[in-house]
């Protein structure tokens, strides 16, 4: 029998602030206690919703906020004041008693699960804080080596703690690269084109060295990123930059360019939340280098952690600015929440200088906590100069300056373009440019690929390595472009978007269906098949090929990123039947979240007339910076303007968690 719940709560459901799920959560524990309160019950039921939107924990104290905001009956505030009475499903701060599924720990309730892992992850970070800070000679030589030119960069935001022009401007790489050499854990931000990977090649070449010199033996390091497009752009770029490092044959020959995707890394199970490796089989390694950190939720990072050896050494990248993890938490931005200002302490200052880094007294602060001195924020962007509309419009973006988005929007130069009204919105995915301009400099649509891909076609009986090239050629040129959504579903989502898009290539008669599998689709993968080494987020392409027989057949290609990069020039793809997948899409359009990890050559992005707090400034600058030469905004001005002040804020303990654990260090309970 079901058991009832209060009559708030079933009207909550009713006025659809609460969803099925929800509810079905909040009967579930009046289940487990017919004596819990209806307030108790609403706030799961809340928090419930609360995790859909990637927050760990409802804090209580954002109460107020969300009634004002979402028009809450009287009955609900009036329940929800009164004081929280004993219940055998709610523990207190230390997690007593163990059992209880709901934790309140201060202003914020979790589910244990989730207190469980915040906990966590601030005490594995701690402990790797807590490492002896080793002297700065030993790093001096290799650092000006490795950085010959000691920077005066231009910061990449003009603010308030911005170095102005004819000041001693700090050597922002190789601060990073310092910071993270020195210790057991390290994080290194920064927006587009600024140098991360570029530092985090240097820092690799920096630790073999030391570490060949001292011990005639490699370190044993693994990349790793969330998803397989972030793990094929990070091994290529590694490829390249390790090309050009300033370092002996022994050591480049040490340093991978192999990066695995996170569940590959972890050595996930199929139906279930564990990995293979945990603190009981720690991974084999001595450095893990994780790129678009901002992408790792809470949940992962936790696992992550519990893997790592304990005399491991952890370095994050990431852009702190960009959207947060679909799941929820949102680690690196609360890791980097103080990175603007820098908060370095007199100490860690003066080591820097030793070092040959450079001045930073302008961004030492009296406040300074342990995790400051291990974030480094990169600060120039090489990728857009001063004249680049993307770079100012993703830093007038990032600033909330309303004012200079207008204004750039009025006048956008170049590599930018603005359309209010999203009725050519097909024109410009297929064309590359709502005019249709035939200059060969001019925006790519999708055009491009479909029709490369026909006139570049081997001949038959070409052989593997051929029809492999031409395929790999096929997944860059289709990089080319990429419309992006900030929804799935409604007309202007990434559903309805692909339906429209592919009619419209098929009338052209770029492709010969815009139904089922054809050549040419671009599909999507949706969840994790780890028989066939595919991740969520994948994507390939449908092309025709010979199969064994010799005949052609349809296969979709994937950029094969469990490779190295020389065994990728000679097998850079891999081809997959269609029936072997499950669960893909076809991806002419694709959602902002989906995109993170990827860059297109000319990116459009489409934003809704109405879609209240999906709107924001985290949203927009994410599909800005995935443009490489063009962006496309297809937008009303108001939308825009909406989703420019409007933050993500997503509820979290885990910096409070950990600023006292440095503090305090508690030891690690079992789970």
């Amino acid at each position: 029998m079901t058991t009832p719940l209060p009559a708030l709560l079933e009207d909550a459901g009713a006025r659809q602030h609460l969803r099925p799920l929800d509810l079905a959560f909040a009967r579930f524990l009046a289940e487990r206690d017919p004596h819990a309160s209806p307030a108790l019950l609403l706030l799961a039921a809340l928090l419930s919703r609360q995790l859909a939107d990637g927050h760990p924990c409802l804090d209580l104290r954002t109460l107020d906020a969300l009634a004002d905001e979402h028009a809450w009956p009287d009955a609900w505030r009036a329940a929800l004041a009164a004081p929280l009475p004993a219940s055998s499903l709610l523990a207190g701060a230390d997690g007593l008693p163990a059992d209880a599924p709901l934790v309140l720990d201060g202003p914020r309730l979790y589910l244990r699960r989730y207190w469980n892992h915040e906990r966590r992850v601030a005490q594995d970070i701690a402990a790797r804080l807590g490492r002896e800070v080793p002297p700065p000679g030993e790093f001096a030589a290799e650092l000006g080596r490795l950085f010959p030119h000691q920077g005066r960069n231009a910061p990449f935001r003009d603010d308030a703690h911005a170095v102005r022009a004819g000041d001693a401007t700090p050597d922002w790489p190789r601060i990073a690269c310092a910071l993270a050499a020195r210790g057991a854990f390290g994080v290194v931000t920064g927006g587009p084109g600024t140098g991360k990977t570029t530092t985090v090649v240097r820092l690799l070449g920096l630790l073999q060295t030391l570490h060949l010199r001292r011990h005639a033996q490699a370190l044993r390091i693994r990349l790793a990123a969330p998803t397989g497009k972030a793990a094929a752009r990070l091994g290529a770029a590694i490829a390249d930059q390790l090309a050009r490092l300033d370092v002996d044959e022994a050591v480049r020959a040490a340093i991978p360019t192999r990066v695995d995707t996170l569940h590959r890394l972890l050595g996930a199970r199929p139906d279930s939340r564990r990995f293979r490796h945990d603190r009981a089989n720690p991974l084999h390694l001595d450095v893990l280098v994780v790129d678009e950190a901002s992408m790792v939720d809470l949940e992962t990072m936790a696992a992550l952690l519990d893997a790592l050896p304990a005399r491991a050494r952890l370095v994050l990248l990431g852009d702190k600015d960009q959207l947060s993890s679909v799941e929820a938490g949102a680690v690196l931005g609360d890791l980097c929440r103080r990175a603007e200002a820098g908060h370095y302490d007199e100490a860690t200052a003066a080591w820097l200088r030793e070092a040959g880094c450079g001045d930073v007294a302008a961004f030492v602060r009296d406040d300074a906590q342990a995790l400051d001195q291990q974030v480094a924020m990169l600060r120039h962007s090489h990728r857009f100069d001063a004249g680049s509309g993307i770079g100012r419009l993703a830093q007038a973006v990032n600033a909330g300056d309303v004012a200079a988005v207008r204004a750039l929007l009025a006048d956008p130069g170049d590599d930018l373009e603005w359309h209010a009204d999203a009725a050519r919105i097909v024109d410009l995915a297929v064309h590359g440019h709502v005019a249709a301009a035939d200059d060969a400099a001019a925006p790519r649509g999708y055009r491009h690929y479909l029709e490369r891909l026909r006139r570049e076609r081997p001949v038959a009986g070409a052989g593997e390595a051929a029809f492999a090239a031409w395929a790999d050629r096929a997944l860059q040129d289709y990089a080319q472009f990429q419309l992006l959504c900030a929804l799935r579903h409604g007309p202007s989502g990434t559903q309805s978007l692909n339906q429209r898009i592919a009619a419209a290539l098929h009338a052209a008669g770029l492709v010969e269906s815009d139904q089922g599998w054809y050549e040419g689709r671009p599909v999507m993968v949706l969840r994790n098949d780890y028989t066939l080494g595919l991740m969520n987020g994948d994507v390939g392409i449908a092309l025709r090929r010979p199969g064994p027989d010799g005949e052609p057949r349809l296969y979709v290609a994937f950029p094969d990123t469990g490779t190295t990069a020389s065994a990728r020039r000679d097998a850079p793809v891999r081809f997959v039947l269609p029936t072997r997948l499950e669960a893909v899409d076809t991806v002419y359009a694709m959602t902002v979240h989906k995109s993170q990890g990827s860059e297109f050559g000319h990116t459009a992005l489409l934003l809704p007339d109405q879609a209240g707090s999906l709107l924001t400034r985290e949203l927009l600058y994410t599909g800005i910076t995935r443009a490489r030469r063009h962006f496309s905004l297809i937008a009303p001005l108001a939308s825009v303007e909406l989703a420019v002040a409007q933050r993500t804020r997503r509820h979290s303990g885990l910096a409070e968690r950990l600023a006292k654990e440095i503090c305090h260090p508690v030891r690690r309970q079992s789970q």
